[in-house]
């Protein structure tokens, strides 16, 4: 055990500084000004703020091809997108979903009048764990809602083949997941929809914002109905839509940022693997990594902290880093399975998520985006280790 002061810091911090300025669990990439400007110029012009605009095509049409996905479909925000796939899919009855995911994903069933059933996930990718799944399906069953959590792909194949035998849909949660490859296959083209968030807080981003990604052309009109009030033409509702459009503003920055999305990702990469350089031999820490089927997108580095080895729990940590001016996040603490208005249901009970509430209380994001240095990486690190007792 290290020696510890009388303030509760112990010697070896006790030499560590705080950053001067905070260092969060995120920052948005920003992009040049002047070219925000000049496509803003282009909007004012043009007169034309939302309803399909050029700059929301011209948007549509550049992530298809970034994508790798057949067609797409432009959100003002994730949670419409999701609520919009169950829509258009006709889902009804239960849907089968993680526990281990942001709010928004068991929400969207919720807004539908379906019944999250949540399954327990897997303790290395810490997404749904495919050989759980099938013990869950009931005659109620209409769809599984999986999550690419922290963009580490899903046991895409696995849930497939449950799919394909019981004649389930399937949605993916990839909010996380934004450029995404396996095997070289764009994370989108898995399942029936997929939804990508394009919140602030994401590696590629339009202030706020996300899409629907699929393969079936007849889901275009559908979802693009859906999302405008249901609105055909001038004279037609077809049917009950709600507003999910994303406007030019959100456009433009979404145009300008893809101009650096990829030199963004490479300075993840690095940060990345300074996380890794300084971590790999602490006793007690461990961290997420990539499958090698799998192109990464860094949207978070993420560890694990096992309290009996380490010394001290990953709340401690969460807590301590604050003194030092380092902002992490708890994803996901706690369970969506433990909010009150579904912990009533059967399959939210603890003992039926051993993993998903181990990985809860283990888990820690660490800051990670482009102007963050390698130095600071290393200081962080620093700093971690002498919180080891």
């Amino acid at each position: 055990m290290q020696n510890i002061l009388k303030n509760g810091t112990s010697k070896v911090t006790a030499g560590l500084k705080p950053f001067d300025k905070p260092i969060y669990i995120t920052r948005p990439l920003l992009p040049n000004l002047k070219e925000v400007t000049e496509k803003l110029e282009e909007v004012w012009a043009s007169g034309w703020l939302t309803n399909n605009g050029p700059q929301h095509m011209a948007l549509e049409k550049a992530l298809q091809s970034k994508l790798g996905v057949p067609y797409l479909s432009l959100f003002n925000n994730g949670t419409i997108g999701l609520i919009v796939a169950c829509q258009c899919l006709r889902l009804s009855g239960e849907v089968i979903t993680t526990p281990f995911t942001f709010p928004a994903t068991p929400h969207v069933l919720a807004w539908n009048n379906i019944k999250p059933i949540f399954c327990d996930i897997d303790p290395i990718t810490m997404n749904i764990d495919a050989s759980k799944i099938e013990s869950l399906i009931t005659p109620q069953t209409t769809a599984i809602l999986a999550v690419h959590v922290f963009g580490t792909p899903c046991d895409t194949m696995g849930i497939h083949n449950i799919a394909d035998r019981y004649g389930l849909r399937v949605i993916y949660d990839a909010a996380h997941a934004f450029a995404v490859e396996v095997d070289g296959i764009g994370i989108g083209n898995f399942g029936d929809i997929s939804m990508m968030s394009f919140h602030a807080t994401k590696v590629f981003h339009t202030a706020e914002g996300g899409a629907l990604v699929f393969k079936d052309a007849n889901l275009k009109d559908r979802i693009d109905f859906l999302k405008n009030f249901g609105i055909k033409n001038e004279e037609e509702v077809v049917m009950p839509g709600i507003n999910g459009k994303m406007n030019e503003i959100q456009a433009i920055l979404g145009l300008v940022n893809l101009n650096y999305i990829d030199e963004e990702i490479k300075k993840r990469k690095s940060l990345v693997a300074a996380y890794q350089h300084f971590l790999k031999d602490v006793d007690g820490i461990t961290f997420l990594t990539t499958p090698p089927s799998a192109k990464s997108n860094y949207q978070y580095f993420v560890i694990r902290v096992d309290s009996r080895v380490f010394g001290c729990s990953r709340d401690f940590i969460y807590e301590k880093f604050k003194e030092y001016n380092i902002f992490t996040r708890k994803y996901f603490f706690p369970l969506c399975s433990d909010y009150p208005c579904y912990r009533h249901i059967t399959s939210a009970a603890p003992s039926n998520l051993p993993v998903a509430n181990k990985v809860a209380r283990d888990v820690l994001c660490m800051p990670l985006y482009g102007d963050l240095t390698i130095n600071d990486i290393e200081r962080i690190c620093n700093i971690l280790k002498a919180f080891r007792q």
